[in-house]
């Protein structure tokens, strides 16, 4: 069994935490920074989406999506500031 900071979960938890400041630091700036073009640049989102997927188990039958992921110039720099800083106490 894997030990130590390279099991997945701990990448998990440092993908969902780099994307989540990202994100906040992205809302952050929409909001303060006044309309120029460092915001367009820092606040230009790119949302891949997946599905919708559809499943039909004979019971039970559901559909989901379309999920989708905004992904900003500064929710990647969330994400390289929260592997540095698990790396560094791991």
């Amino acid at each position: 069994m894997a030990s130590g900071p390279h099991r997945p979960g701990f990448y998990i938890g440092v993908l969902i935490a780099g994307f989540l400041a990202g994100g906040f630091l992205t809302a952050f700036l929409q909001r303060w920074m006044p309309e120029s073009a460092a915001r367009a640049f820092f606040t230009t989102t790119v949302t891949p989406t997946f599905g919708p997927v559809s499943a039909n188990l004979l019971v039970l039958h559901f559909t989901l999506g379309p999920v989708g992921l905004n992904v900003s110039l500064l929710s990647l720099v969330g994400l390289v500031l929260a592997y540095l800083i698990a790396r560094s106490l791991f």
